[in-house]
């Protein structure tokens, strides 16, 4: 069932049991676009079977947020212009060589180029898919791109994240909506969860330049802008107590900085930015 955000905006909630990410409507006077296809043919057949209850314009776009799997698998369903920046394309068209038989399926996942979790989804909710190929992408850009639904204005941009290099975020200007994907999270490098310390602060500031009052993200759904600002300050706060690969130093510096012990959050933040060393140590 489709969440009402706006007369204008909707959203598929996810679901993390079935890797299924956050799927975005938003419509204007002639067309609507789509953020994200989904995971997969049946996520994205499923996205279609509840937009086809709501009396919107047809589907002109589909936006992906970035490059991971989980978001663009189910674009092939949507007869529509799909937009990605340049190096989500990038990266898209290596899944459009691939092959989604078992023993394909099965080399990938041998190699790391594709999670057992991604194979998994594939096997139970594409069928079809012995012949299945990935379509190419439509428009490429670059940084920004600004897209006119009749009266409802959408900003595309792409920036770094601490989450991939290829993040692009949507904003709704006269809803003071956006749509930030993956883009917040952490990432997995070397099996160590961890943020990329050095992209934080100039992620936040690309954020925070939009006036959202209302953010929608890829594995929470939604959140107001208290509920960001807390997430924001708690990274930041945790963020500048880490200065090495030391959890101790790191975790000391924080009670000496904020006079408090780190709540569980913050304490989940700190050894990510401890693991961000560890992964910068190994790099050189």
């Amino acid at each position: 069932m489709l969440n009402k955000l706006s007369d204008t905006i909707y959203y598929l909630s996810n679901e993390d049991d079935r890797e299924r990410p956050t799927l975005g409507l938003i419509y204007g006077d002639h067309s609507s676009l789509i953020i994200d296809s989904g995971n997969s043919t049946q996520h994205a057949k499923d996205f279609l079977l509840e937009i086809e209850k709501l009396n919107v314009p047809p589907v002109k776009y589909v936006v992906i947020t970035h490059a991971h799997w989980d978001h663009f698998l189910g674009m092939n369903e949507f007869n529509a212009t799909v937009i990605v920046n340049r190096q989500t394309n990038d990266i898209i068209k290596e899944w459009e060589s691939y092959s989604y038989d078992d023993n394909s399926l099965q080399n990938y996942v041998n190699s790391n180029q594709m999670s057992a979790m991604c194979m998994k989804i594939i096997q139970s909710d594409m069928p079809n898919r012995d012949s299945f190929k990935l379509n190419s992408p439509d428009i490429i850009f670059e940084n920004t791109l600004t897209i006119d639904l009749g009266n409802k204005v959408c900003i595309l941009e792409r920036i770094k994240s601490t989450h991939t290099d290829d993040s692009t975020i949507i904003y709704i200007p006269d809803e003071k909506v956006i749509f930030l994907g993956d883009c917040a999270y952490g990432t997995t490098t070397n099996s160590l969860f961890h943020f990329k310390q050095s992209l934080l602060m100039p992620m936040i500031k690309d954020i925070q330049k939009y006036e959202a009052e209302m953010f929608l993200l890829g594995h929470e759904s939604i959140c107001d802008s208290n509920e960001m600002n807390i997430y924001w300050e708690e990274l930041t706060t945790s963020n500048r107590a880490v200065k090495s690969a030391s959890l101790e130093n790191a975790i000391a510096c924080f009670k000496a900085e904020n006079n408090r012990d780190p709540n569980d959050n913050e304490l989940f933040f700190i050894r990510a930015f401890v693991n961000d060393h560890i992964i910068q140590s190994q790099l050189v």
